[in-house]
């Protein structure tokens, strides 16, 4: 009986089964596919993948083949190869050995990069005349990328070799996937909406075209358009682009050119400082001298008359001043004492005074010293005195008649003139007659109405 250990196969010896069975059965073989990861060995050996929407595999074009190729291969573009399957052993992976290369037409990601470009283009998203001028020395610097990616550190790098006295203010987001796009456009919002720097450094390392495909999205497109900070796009390396390149106010080609840009050298600083002084130190030197020049060729007299004449102008320029002053005070103090006038017309002429001097009479009861308004606030034998302008007249009641409210006219002891009122009582009404002018008897003595008001009645109408 054999020894089962000896069933056991070798790594190398299963790889080699499997790359013979491979080789011998996929060779020749047509395959149509997006190419992605697409890289450019200096050995002149291309290698990428071929993946359509379900799977991927990867490729290699070695530098004999590909020196007859009439186009330079990218990410993204829908090509047709052929080629043999083999297996790397030093890696345990299948590959096609690619023979041939053409081109079958724009890749499904750069038709739809393409065609959203164009549309964003039409709206003038990527128009000139919108991209904003960056400052010249920015004092705050806001970086939206991973906090953990190459790009971040070689921004600090830079920043801290150039100028470390710059606040820079990092904010985290995701740089690629699904979820990345909406995290990038919220952080730009983010630093608008807080005015929390003077410039902004949009980017990411290097990557894929499905990598870099969130700058291209259409949301951070549109947040940095509608970006009041100027925005620097700093996506991938010198060769890759992104749609916020177009955007942007300015286009960086590395996020460690994006670093250089926004950062004047400290020392530069110090120079240009040391230069502008020293200008100005010049400038004020130069000023003093013929200033200097100037009063040595002028006499005390001319010096005087130069003096005497300025001060003229002067003195004239305040005369005029005043007299201007004047006038509007003039003019203010008319218009107050004409709408002064006007209210006091409008009051006088509402004054019971003004009443009284046309020879009209106000009329007291003397009991209590309140204005009688009507006959039946008083009665005969009464006191009461009439008031005029200048003087007062007693006199002395001796008949008082008048029509109460409730419409039928009385006599001022309060009797309604006989077979005035039926006796079929309806409804009572107020005779206005007050406490003090109601006689004990009179119409409440005839059960017509008449509460503790003093108050008569008249019979209901037909038509009531």
């Amino acid at each position: 009986m054999s020894d089962p250990k000896n069933r056991y196969l070798k790594v190398s010896e299963l790889t080699t089964l499997i790359k013979e069975t491979l080789e011998s059965q996929f060779y020749s073989i047509y395959v149509e596919g997006e190419i992605s990861n697409f890289k450019a060995a200096s050995s002149g050996h291309y290698y990428f993948s071929l993946k359509d929407g379900n799977a991927m595999i990867s490729a290699v074009f070695f530098k004999n083949a590909a020196k007859n190729l009439t186009f330079a291969p990218s990410d993204g573009q829908l090509v047709r190869v052929t080629g043999d399957v083999s297996v790397y052993p030093q890696r345990g992976s299948y590959q096609i050995i690619c023979h041939s290369i053409e081109k079958a037409g724009e890749g499904e990601i750069l038709a739809e990069l393409e065609k959203r470009k164009k549309r964003l283009a039409a709206e003038g998203l990527f128009d000139e005349s919108h991209k904003k001028k960056l400052p010249s020395i920015p004092r705050k610097i806001a970086v939206v990328t991973s906090p953990t990616g190459a790009a971040i550190k070689d921004i600090l790098k830079v920043l801290k070799r150039r100028n470390n006295k710059i606040n820079i203010i990092i904010l985290p987001t995701l740089v690629q996937g699904n979820e990345a796009a909406p995290m990038i456009a919220s952080q730009i919002k983010r630093v608008n909406m807080f005015e929390l720097a003077d410039v902004i450094i949009v980017g990411r390392g290097g990557g894929s075209l499905e990598d870099l495909l969130p700058f291209s999205s259409e949301e951070v497109v549109r947040a940095i358009y509608d970006s009041e900070i100027p925005v620097i796009s700093a996506v991938g390396h010198e060769t890759d682009v992104s749609l916020s390149d177009f955007v942007a106010d300015l286009r960086a080609p590395t996020p460690s050119a994006a670093a250089e840009i926004v950062s004047m050298e400290s020392s530069r600083i110090e120079e240009e400082i040391i230069e502008l002084a020293d200008s100005l130190k010049d400038s004020i030197n130069r000023k003093l001298e013929m200033l200097s020049l100037r009063l040595d060729n002028v006499s005390a007299q001319e010096l005087e008359r130069v003096l005497r004449k300025n001060l003229n102008q002067f003195s004239q320029w305040l005369d005029d001043v005043r007299y201007d002053i004047q006038k509007i005070i003039n003019d203010k103090l008319k218009l107050t004492k004409l709408h002064l006038d006007l209210l006091i017309s409008n009051i006088n002429a509402t004054s019971p005074l003004e009443i009284l001097k046309k020879g009209y009479a106000a009329v007291f009861n003397n009991d209590n010293g309140k204005q009688i308004k009507s006959a039946l606030e008083t009665k005969e034998g009464k006191d009461i005195s009439l008031r005029f302008l200048n003087d007062t007249l007693t006199a002395k009641v001796v008949l008082a008649t008048g029509t109460p409210a409730c419409g039928f006219p009385c006599t001022a002891g309060g009797q309604c003139p006989s077979g005035t009122l039926p006796s079929d009582i309806a409804q009572a009404k107020d005779c206005g007659m007050d406490a003090a002018s109601r006689p004990a008897t009179g119409c409440r003595d005839k059960g017509w109405g008449g509460d503790q008001r003093g108050t008569t009645a008249r019979p209901k109408k037909e038509n009531e």
